[in-house]
């Protein structure tokens, strides 16, 4: 068996995040998604992996590399081009459109492959969902899941009869005019023959080009509906949520980092916590190289990334704070992600440094305790 991860996107709905970040790039307990995909396959033996990556493709392909300290291959395809001015252009040709590519160049999808979409962390027991998969016959599966029928907007919709045979599959459909609230989860078992049926050279998207295809021309096309774990970051509130969870324990096998200083407190390397007057309610993790300054107050869960720096009667509750930021002092910071000059609360709604009436945080690598002016920064270019 062989596997693709769909990493092509723009991750749109995670900015901002994802203005620096590909979306298989965007971390969980200081990890990236797609790592976490990768060793689930080499769990179940899978060896070889195609990614198609477009968007910020070299932070993926620098982080993974060939795949060797996984035990896997990895190969990549990009989608985009140079400009004349040496400017790399992205251009994502659709998901189905970007597996045909990589048949045409290469051949790869010789074997019966799982296709996974790059930022989703799953526990699905693939061994099973195979054996379903050929005992049945199918030329593709289709991994679902139900959910709450006021979410099936969010998601692409399968319908299918008592035996799993899919009949039709409605991209993101409203709530009213759902056919049914099982979604799929972006995980699916091809035969080599689906890719006979992906047009060449043409922008052609698995759920709403080539699903329809399929189950108009009445092919061997099911739905397998399992329960399993399915993290899913559709948008930033369900990052939010996701970090919430994953911190309270909430989703198995995803543990802590660092060392456990008291009960629901970890940090990591050659962190300083300036402990009078200081108040920290798990579960709180503190990364590597991090200043928690006296009087300070750390309410979980929240995760601070390493080389952060908390000043005194600064107060942080329920967030989570990328790498290198530093928050001033008395400023309280409440149910918000935190990522370089944005912040974004639960609800999603975004905000730049430069929008806050006070300044509020900053960049912990400068020296300064307040951020730049805008004129500074002009001329630090």
């Amino acid at each position: 068996m062989k596997a693709m991860i769909l990493a092509a996107g723009k991750g749109t709905r995670v900015r901002p995040l994802t203005y620096d970040l590909p979306k298989p790039m965007i971390p969980i307990l200081g990890k990236p998604v797609m790592a976490y995909l990768i060793e689930h396959l080499a769990k179940y033996g899978v060896r070889d992996i195609m990614v198609n990556v477009s968007y910020l493709h070299e932070k993926i392909e620098e982080y993974f590399g060939d795949g060797h300290q996984y035990g896997v291959q990895i190969g990549y395809s990009f989608e985009g081009y140079m400009t004349d001015a040496g400017v790399v252009v992205p251009q994502p040709i659709g998901s189905a459109g970007g597996m045909k590519k990589i048949q045409e160049f290469g051949g790869f999808f010789d074997d019966t492959t799982i296709v996974l979409c790059g930022d989703a962390v799953i526990n699905l027991d693939i061994q099973s969902a195979l054996f379903e998969h050929r005992r049945k016959g199918a030329l593709a599966s289709v991994i679902t899941r139900e959910v709450p029928w006021d979410k099936v907007s969010s998601y692409g919709v399968v319908v299918s009869d008592k035996d799993g045979r899919i009949k039709a599959f409605q991209e993101k459909p409203s709530q009213e005019t759902a056919l049914s609230n099982h979604v799929s989860t972006g995980i699916y078992i091809f035969e080599p023959a689906v890719l006979d049926l992906i047009p060449k050279d043409t922008v052609f998207d698995i759920g709403s080009d080539l699903f329809p295809l399929l189950a108009e021309k009445g092919l061997p096309f099911y739905a397998q509906s399992r329960t399993f774990n399915w993290i899913d970051i559709g948008n930033i509130k369900d990052y939010w949520e996701v970090s919430q969870s994953v911190m309270m324990g909430e989703v198995a096998h995803m543990d802590v980092p660092g060392v456990q200083l008291e009960e629901g407190i970890w940090v990591g390397l050659n962190t300083r916590i300036e402990w009078e007057g200081t108040h920290i309610e798990g579960p709180v993790y503190i990364g590597s190289g991090c200043k928690i300054e006296a009087g300070a107050t750390i309410i979980g869960p929240t995760w601070i990334g390493h080389g952060s720096h908390i000043c005194s009667g600064a107060r942080v509750v329920r967030s989570v704070l990328f790498e290198y930021t530093r928050v001033l002092q008395n400023i309280a910071l409440e149910e918000v992600i935190v990522f370089k000059e944005y912040s974004v609360d639960r609800n999603g709604d975004m905000k730049h440094v430069s929008e806050c009436l006070t300044d509020q945080w900053s960049n912990a690598r400068d020296r300064r305790s307040k951020r730049r002016s805008p004129v500074e920064l002009a001329l630090l270019k």
